[in-house]
C-alpha cells in the first residue's frame, strides 16, 4: 500500500479531520485548567500578602514605626530564603530595611498594586518578578510589601508544557489512530478493486472476498457478488445465443453463398442474370464479414476467445503485415512505408495483433486519397511500446475520434465507401484485451492510429520467446479471421 495513497484516502481525511476537532477540544479543556490554575495561584499570592500587610499594621497599630522596622528585620532574619517582599524607605525613596535595595521603578495600577522586576542576591544576582502593595506610613515613610512571583512562573511554564505534551500526544495518537483505521479500509477497498481489475480483464468468474464480519465492507461484498454473478449469467446466456447465431445463420448463409457460386459457374458469361448473382455473391460475403467480426468482437469482449498468449515481436509483425498490403497500396496509387525502428516484444495472441494491425492498414488504404502515404510506426516511449499506422488523408472530425470505435458507426463521408464499421471496433477489442491503449489523433493532416502497450519484463521475454504459453482468464474460441 502506497503512501500516496493513504493519504489521499476518504478514510485518511476523515480521520484527520476528526483528529483535529479532538485536538481542538483538548486544548480548549487545557487551555481553562490553565487559566484556572493561574488565576487560583495569583489570588493566592494576592491573599498572602493581604495577610503580611495586615501583621504589618497590627504590629504598626501596636509599637509604632520602631516596631514596624524590628518585626520587618526579624522576619528577614527568620526566614532569609522566604518569598515575601519587604522594603521600608525615607519620603525620598532610600531603602531603611527590609530584603530590597532599593524602591522599584514601577506605577501602581489602579488598584494599586506593583509589578516589578528586582535583582535577588540570594540567587547570584539573578533577575525575579515580583508583585507588591505600596504604602505610606506616619512621617511620609513609604513601605512595600510583596512577593515574588517565581513560583508562580514556574507552575505556568509547567502547566503550558504540560499543554503543549498533551496536544502534541493527542494529536499523534489520532494520527496513529487515523492511519490505522485507514489502512484496514484501504485493504478492504484494494481487494475490490483488485477483483474488479480481474474482472474487467476478462476473469468473469473472479469474485470480491468477504471477511465474514458482516460489517458495510463485507455487505457492500455481498451485493456486489450478487451483482457479478447475475451478470456472469446473462453473459453466458450472450455466449449460448452467440453460438445459437453462428449455428443457425452463419450455416445457412454459407450454403447460400456456396449455391450462388455454383450458380454463377453455370451461368453464361453473357447471361442478364450473371451480374445480379454476383453482387448477391458480393452482398453475402459481407454480410458474413460482418457476422464473423461481430461474433469475434462479441468473444474477444466477453472473455471468450481462446488465446496462445506468445512473446511477439511487434516489428517483425508490422513487416509481415506491410509486405501483405504493399502491393494493394501500389494498385490504389498509395505509398506504404515502414520507419519501425529495432525490434519490441509484447505478450500478446499473434493473431489478434496481426488482425488489429491490418484493420488499421485497411481502413488507411480505403480512405487515403491517390498520390497518399500510409506510415508504419513502431518506438519505445518510456515505459511503453507504440505501434502506429499513419495516413495522410482526410482523417476523422474533432469529437468523432469515441464514435469511431463503436460498432457499425461510420461517418457521413464514409456511408457510399464499402464496409461494415466494425474495423475499428474490432482494433478496440484486441485493445483491451492486451490491456493496450487505441488512441486516434490528428496526422495535420490525416489519421494517426496508435496502439500502446505496456513493455514485457525482459526475464518474461526470454523465458517466453520460443514455446512458452499461458492462457488468458477465462477464454476459449477461434483465432484467424479475415479483417474486416
Amino acid at each position: 500500500m502506497k503512501a500516496r495513497d493513504l493519504l489521499h484516502s476518504s478514510t485518511f481525511r476523515l480521520s484527520l479531520l476528526y483528529s483535529v476537532l479532538f485536538t481542538g477540544s483538548v486544548l480548549l479543556l487545557l487551555g481553562f485548567i490553565y487559566w484556572s490554575t493561574v488565576a487560583f495561584m495569583a489570588r493566592q499570592t494576592d491573599a498572602t500578602i493581604e495577610a503580611e500587610i495586615q501583621g504589618l499594621a497590627e504590629q504598626y497599630r501596636e509599637r509604632g514605626l520602631e516596631g514596624l522596622v524590628q518585626t520587618v528585620n526579624e522576619r528577614k532574619a527568620r526566614d532569609p530564603d522566604s518569598s515575601s517582599v519587604y522594603l521600608l524607605a525615607s519620603p525620598r525613596y532610600r531603602a531603611l530595611a527590609g530584603n530590597l535595595s532599593s524602591w522599584p521603578d514601577a506605577s501602581p495600577d489602579r488598584d494599586g498594586w506593583l509589578s516589578f522586576e528586582f535583582k535577588d542576591p540570594r540567587a547570584g544576582g539573578r533577575v525575579f518578578q515580583a508583585r507588591a502593595r505600596p504604602f505610606v506610613v506616619e512621617g511620609g515613610l513609604r513601605l512595600l510589601v510583596g512577593r515574588d512571583t517565581r513560583e508562580l512562573k514556574a507552575t505556568q511554564r509547567l502547566i503550558v508544557q504540560a499543554l503543549l505534551w498533551g496536544v502534541a500526544i493527542t494529536l499523534l495518537l489520532a494520527l496513529l489512530g487515523g492511519v490505522a483505521i485507514s489502512r484496514s479500509s484501504l485493504r478492504r477497498i484494494e481487494q475490490i478493486n483488485q477483483a474488479s481489475r480481474e474482472i474487467m480483464a476478462g476473469d468473469l468468474a473472479r469474485r470480491i472476498p468477504v471477511d465474514g464480519r458482516s460489517d458495510d465492507f463485507d455487505q457492500l461484498a455481498a451485493n456486489l457478488n450478487a451483482m457479478l454473478d447475475e451478470i456472469e449469467r446473462l453473459m453466458d446466456g450472450i455466449r449460448h445465443v452467440s453460438d445459437n447465431v453462428a449455428h443457425d445463420l452463419r450455416t445457412p448463409l454459407t450454403r447460400l453463398r456456396n449455391r450462388l457460386e455454383g450458380l454463377r459457374l453455370e451461368l453464361q458469361q453473357d447471361s442478364p442474370y450473371r451480374d445480379a448473382v454476383e453482387r448477391s455473391l458480393e452482398d453475402t460475403d459481407r454480410l458474413l464479414s460482418t457476422f464473423g467480426a461481430l461474433l469475434r468482437i462479441a468473444r474477444i469482449e466477453a472473455g471468450g476467445l481462446a488465446a496462445r498468449f506468445v512473446a511477439v515481436d511487434l516489428a517483425e509483425l508490422l513487416a509481415d503485415a506491410q509486405e501483405l498490403y504493399e502491393a494493394v497500396a501500389e494498385e490504389q496509387g498509395l505509398t506504404l512505408r515502414s520507419q519501425a525502428t529495432g525490434s519490441a516484444v509484447v505478450m500478446g495472441d499473434r493473431d489478434l495483433l496481426f488482425q488489429a494491425v491490418t484493420n488499421l492498414i485497411d481502413n488507411a488504404i480505403k480512405y487515403t486519397p491517390r498520390g497518399g502515404r500510409i506510415t508504419l510506426g513502431l518506438r519505445q516511449a518510456g515505459p511503453a511500446i507504440e505501434l502506429s499506422v499513419a495516413d495522410n488523408g482526410p482523417g476523422i472530425p474533432v469529437g468523432e475520434s469515441e464514435k469511431v470505435v463503436q460498432r457499425f458507426y461510420r461517418l457521413e463521408r464514409s456511408r457510399a465507401t464499402p464496409g461494415s464499421g466494425l474495423g475499428l471496433s474490432l482494433v478496440a477489442a484486441v485493445a483491451r484485451f492486451h490491456r493496450a491503449v487505441l488512441r486516434l489523433e490528428d496526422n495535420h493532416p490525416g489519421l494517426r492510429a496508435e496502439l500502446r502497450f505496456k513493455i514485457v519484463n525482459t526475464s518474461i521475454q526470454q523465458q517466453n520467446v520460443k514455446e512458452s504459453t499461458f492462457r488468458h482468464p477465462g477464454v476459449g474460441g477461434d483465432p484467424g479471421e479475415s479483417p474486416t
